[in-house]
């Protein structure tokens, strides 16, 4: 076993808590180190479609090290992503702020003025991930124009994005950093930012965040999953291996004072409970796997007959709309040629009425055996169709656990109303799209056969609390029980946010680490435990943005 080296902080994750906390610790003056599971993606090193399921698909043990990872639990399938940047290399660059019951949810409504606490942090964060209006004029956005006119509702809105919308294909010296990040194209608008962007217009995080981090000393160990953290007197051992390898697994052991898992919702829970049952963590809250969200969401959609409209035009998402204030609906879209994701989708088969739901699935398909096999062909899919993503702020959970063998991951219901199996006005969107593209609607097979939904944002499973017999971490994102390990991205999450929640994890990584002392100095937060009273931001020994730059204004 290898030595990985020493640091004051380790970052377990490059999404975009990890990628965050990175930069503002490296700022600080701490010598950062991360490691991340996934590979470093250069824009050629992309799938061209994501039928190159090698560089598209994240399954280590049989060769697949790409950018999406699909994880089937009992109640729900999770899309994540994969590789150094996180989920921003998959992501659908959609950046907005959640709606409002996200701040007043009883999780954690009584410690803070959450939405005051954020706002100067999601300011930052919209200017170091280069947000700008979407353009929203494409065929999928004059479809959900007909449909707000039929539901009676205000027409959709330009989402915000992060996409450098230059010039389309003209390169350019980088806009936003003064220069001192890499040069940009302009956004060709091809669809295809959740495959990958090949033209590097994209903000990812290695764009940003994670480049200006490795630029003030950072080191980032891509090929390296965490399968152990153990205490070591007053810091942690931190054990990777190579993922999926089964000889020359290129173990390492990594040092350091503090431990900030940012390994996305799914994999920094997984991680915990893993560590809590080994007992190489005693005295985990008994809270942790409790809350784990999926954002209250579903995705559906419709797909037409005939391409005689190209729904594959324009960036991942475009718009969205509000069919009452608790949802926020998108049409979604991959590029032409990227029809690999058809094969999830089915007919649709609403949640209701009397039965299992995979008995009234076969009902509908023998009652529809011609609209069933139609469905299953994937000709052109992307130019066809267009996803429908629905998304709620609704007080509903799961609970994570691990199974008996602590290898794989497990949900059942948990706090608040029962976990949605299907969204009836996702389903009415569906329909509606489906009338106005001369189509059908359509759902994944999980959620018609199965009623497990689909989702790309889970949530929650180590939660903030005032004290571990409500939460895993405190409101400065230190883990109960062991001061120095930190949660800083969507696993802190606390409530459904019924919106895209990229900005929001990016903008609590960023209020926890304002808070961080500089490297030379004593800690201005109270002891882990103690009643929250707010920290003043601490400025950075050595900023990696001069002020000039327009990410520092």
């Amino acid at each position: 076993m290898r030595d990985g080296g020493r640091y004051d902080v380790l970052v377990i994750g490059s999404g975009f808590g990890g990628s965050v906390s990175a930069l503002r610790l490296s700022e600080k003056g701490y010598r950062v180190g991360v490691v991340e599971s996934g590979k470093r993606f250069r824009p050629e090193d992309f799938p061209r479609s994501n039928w190159h399921l090698r560089r598209y698909l994240w399954f280590p043990s049989i060769g697949l090290r790409g950018i999406q990872r699909v994880s089937l639990l009992s109640d729900v399938v999770a899309l994540s992503g994969a590789g150094v940047g996180g989920g921003s290399l998959v992501y659908a660059n959609t950046l907005i702020e959640p709606l409002d019951d996200f701040y007043s949810d009883p999780q954690w409504a009584g410690i803070a003025d959450w939405r005051h606490e954020l706002a100067p942090h999601y300011h930052r964060a919209r200017l170091m991930l280069g947000v700008t209006p979407a353009k929203a004029d494409t065929p999928a956005d004059r479809i959900m124009g007909e449909i707000a006119e039929r539901l009676g509702i205000d027409p959709p809105e330009p989402t915000t994005i992060g996409v450098f919308l230059g010039e389309a294909g003209v390169e350019v010296a980088d806009p936003y950093f003064g220069g001192a990040g890499p040069t940009r194209r302009g956004c060709i608008e091809c669809g295809g930012c959740m495959v990958g962007c090949r033209f590097h217009a994209k903000n990812t995080l290695d764009h940003n965040y994670l480049y200006l981090a490795e630029k003030l000393g950072a080191e980032v160990h891509p090929h390296s999953e965490v399968v152990d953290v153990t205490p070591d007197g007053s810091g942690y051992l931190v054990t990777t291996r190579r993922p999926g390898a089964r000889i020359r697994k290129k173990e390492r052991v990594f040092r350091a004072d503090h431990v900030v898992f940012s390994a996305g919702a799914l994999g920094t829970s997984r991680l915990l409970l893993k560590l809590k049952g080994t007992g190489s963590l005693p005295g985990l809250s008994d809270r942790l796997g409790y809350l784990f969200r999926t954002n209250s969401e579903a995705i559906v959609g419709a797909v037409a007959a005939s391409p005689a409209a190209d729904y594959s035009q324009g960036v991942a998402i475009t718009s969205s709309m509000h069919p009452d204030p608790h949802t926020r609906i998108e049409p979604v879209r991959y590029p032409p040629g990227s029809n690999a994701m058809g094969l999830l989708a089915t007919i649709i088969v609403s949640g209701d009425g009397r039965g299992p739901q995979w008995l009234r699935f076969l009902g509908k398909v023998a009652r529809h055996p011609i609209v069933f096999v139609r469905s299953l062909s994937v000709r052109r899919w992307s130019e066809r169709a267009m996803i429908v993503l629905a998304m709620q702020d609704f007080d509903n959970s799961l609970r994570l656990k691990l199974s008996r063998r602590m290898k794989w991951p497990t949900t059942e219901q948990g706090h608040g109303e029962s976990n949605p199996r299907w969204i009836p006005v996702a389903h009415d969107v569906a329909h509606h799209a489906a009338d106005l593209m001369d189509g059908r609607a359509m759902a994944s097979f999980n959620e018609s056969a199965m009623g497990i939904p689909l989702t790309a944002h889970v949530l929650g499973g180590a939660p903030i609390g005032v004290s571990p017999e409500t939460g895993v971490i405190d409101p400065y994102h230190r883990v109960y029980g062991h001061p120095g390990l930190h949660v800083v991205d969507g696993a802190g999450m606390t409530a459904n946010l019924g919106s895209n929640p990229s900005l929001t994890i990016t903008a609590m990584a960023e209020r926890a680490m304002s808070m961080w002392p500089n490297a030379d100095q004593s800690d201005p937060r109270p002891e882990v435990g103690a009643t929250y009273a707010p920290v003043s931001p601490i400025a950075p020994l050595s900023p990696a943005i001069g002020p000039d730059a327009p990410a520092a204004r």
